[in-house]
């Protein structure tokens, strides 16, 4: 099973920016953030398509931050613009190895690896 390893969290103030990388031990097909705010479910942040170089957004997410990444090298960024306290979170980093359409790529389930997870905390 591919292992992904993020990193990047940290403390940052409301309006600022950061970045968070992931790197995956092996070949995917997409990677993605999802995060887990204290006391909710994890929800869907932002995903990628390596092939097509397809992007997804959760709502609440589009027009801030931004998914991007290195096929090649099996790497991943998060680049998060316009904080606000409402992003303060555990962002995990999630790798696809095959995907067969089962689950959208907004869901939890269609997620085969998954990482240790960053925290993200927004200082007002």
């Amino acid at each position: 099973q591919v292992q992904v390893v993020e990193s990047g969290g940290g403390l940052v103030q409301a309006g600022g920016s950061l970045r968070l990388s992931c790197v995956a031990s092996g070949r995917t097909v997409v990677m993605g953030w999802f995060r887990q705010i204290s006391g909710k479910e994890r929800e869907f942040v932002a995903a990628i398509k390596w092939s097509g170089g397809n992007t997804y957004y959760a709502g609440s997410v589009k027009g801030r931050f931004a998914i991007s990444g290195d096929n090649a090298k099996n790497t991943v960024y998060l680049q998060m613009n316009g904080v606000g306290s409402e992003d303060t979170a555990d962002y995990y980093c999630v790798g696809l190895t095959f995907y067969n359409g089962v689950y959208a790529l907004t869901s939890a389930l269609a997620y085969d690896s998954w990482g240790q997870g960053t925290q993200v905390t927004v200082s007002s």
